[in-house]
């Protein structure tokens, strides 16, 4: 490239002296070497905004920075400018491109805005398929109808795409997920998440984000995940373990905090990663909330979060939420009718060591603590009998995973009443056995980005029966169609 260019100016040079006077020839000298020292002062600045993008991503995409595909894209885009920049030096040197080409701030290279290319307008769409064979020593029967008790029935979901009671004894498909996403203009970007059972088709999520909004400010609105918590921003087929943990399985159901409403972030520049949220929510989550809980809007979220870097490897995530409202639910038993105000709690710390795509490690946990004051109707089909109730519950999860090569070893331990275990009934606390808890164990091997094999046992002692219910997963994850990164 550097021949091609000397070659180039030596050609320009040759023909300013055959066509020009000797007065005529310093003046396209003195004009040559004047662009030639503007254009390099751009690509040097050019160079430092891009450093300066790389060091200030979010931590979500730092992970993809590091692989060498993501280093070789950027030098490459890098090489590709350098390149344009000479050939509008020659080109402005030859006096064949017109327009602020001289060097000055404002447009020194003379790059105009072009139109979003065909391939940019097309959604990016892709499907990934969950399906699972999954033994246990209960019945279907018993699965169906277990509780955690004091704490929320597992079975009133059924129904809908992702009820746990559609999961049986034997084969199943849990569902086929649908997801498709495009900038709709420089405005804005549209998401959507469809998952398919054999039995419905169900909107999870469809919301806009935006991209153009100025000071590290960004206005989501639809049906979304919150940004509540850890776990909540991550989709099944992206979750490190078959189910979710136990804390969000009581307090928000088996797909977490999924809600209309809008969502506003803020990113200050600040030496450390920190993002700050606030959620206005419908309300519908039939665990937490309701939708029969009170007309209009009735819930929200605000979370904060912080990540820092240590060294190149290593990398600490910590955050707390909130999130509270008007509830009114079927949730603690069918039948049952319970109005209250609720608020719950959580704090978040991840550990995440990566020297290499080959080799990780991630120490994950989360504390939920819901309060809630309110009446419980036992029975709504029986006028009176309302009764107040009080709730104060909270759970905790830790879990980690080491990856080694295509391999992942995953260990989890779940448990409620860690350290509030209120259930109050008209001023009398009700006792319902020992803490709920769960201990799993997986071993995962994912030949491509594209397909996951989990193999997964839990041990679990949710009801309080005193029984256990000794659960097998042998899962199958397959992705195909545009794969964009996974959160941090």
């Amino acid at each position: 490239m550097n021949r091609l260019f000397l070659a180039l100016v030596t050609v320009l040079l040759i023909s300013s002296a055959a066509f020009a006077d000797d007065g005529s020839l310093g003046k396209r000298v003195d004009k040559l070497e004047k662009a030639l020292a503007a254009q390099a002062e751009i690509i040097k600045r050019q160079e430092a905004v891009i450093q300066s993008l790389q060091q200030g991503l979010k931590p979500e995409f730092k992970s993809e920075l590091k692989d060498d595909k993501a280093a070789l894209i950027n030098s490459r885009l890098l090489a590709e400018g350098k390149d344009r920049l000479v050939s509008r030096i020659v080109a402005s040197a030859s006096g064949g491109v017109r327009g602020n080409n001289t060097g000055n701030a404002a447009g020194s290279t003379g790059f105009q805005s072009s139109p979003r290319s065909q391939s940019s307008m097309n959604p990016s769409i892709s499907l990934n398929l969950d399906t699972l064979f999954y033994s246990t020593n209960l019945s279907d029967a018993e699965i169906e109808s277990r509780e955690i008790p004091g704490y929320r029935t597992l079975h009133e979901e059924a129904g809908s795409a992702h009820a746990h009671g559609e999961v049986k004894e034997g084969f199943n498909l849990r569902s086929a997920e649908l997801a498709i996403s495009a900038p709709v203009d420089p405005y804005l970007k549209l998401y959507t998440k469809i998952p398919i059972s054999e039995t419905d088709i169900e909107l999870e999520e469809a919301y806009f984000v935006t991209s153009f909004l100025p000071g590290g400010l960004q206005l989501k609105g639809g049906k979304f995940k919150s940004g509540f918590g850890r776990s909540n921003a991550f989709h099944r087929h992206a979750w490190d373990f078959v189910d979710t943990p136990l804390p969000y399985l009581a307090f928000f159901g088996e797909e977490g905090l999924i809600e209309k409403g809008v969502q506003v972030t803020y990113m200050p520049d600040l030496p450390i990663y920190t993002l700050l949220g606030f959620e206005l929510l419908q309300g519908d989550n039939e665990v937490l909330f309701g939708d029969g809980a009170e007309d209009g809007a009735h819930a929200y979220a605000a979370f904060v979060k912080v990540s820092k870097d240590f060294g190149v490897s290593s990398t600490v995530l910590a955050g707390l939420s909130v999130a509270g409202g008007e509830t009114k639910t079927e949730s603690i038993e069918h039948g049952s009718e319970f109005a209250a105000d609720s608020t719950i709690y959580g704090a978040e710390l991840t550990y995440k060591w990566r020297p290499s795509k080959k080799r990780s490690f991630k120490l994950q946990t989360e504390y939920l603590l819901r309060r809630q004051v309110g009446k419980y109707l036992e029975d709504a089909a029986v006028p009176g009998g309302v009764e107040r109730l009080t709730r104060s519950q909270d759970g905790l999860y830790v879990q980690g995973l080491y990856q080694l090569g295509r391999w992942r070893l995953g260990a989890r331990y779940e448990i409620l009443d860690v350290f509030e275990d209120d259930f109050i009934k008209d001023g009398i606390k009700q006792k319902f056995g020992e803490s709920p808890e769960r201990i799993t164990g997986s071993l995962e091997f994912n030949p491509t980005e594209f397909t996951r094999l989990r193999l997964q046992y839990n041990h679990d002692e949710m009801a309080r029966t005193g029984e256990t219910n000794h659960e097998l997963y042998l899962q199958l994850i397959l992705g195909i169609g545009a794969h964009g990164a996974h959160s941090f």
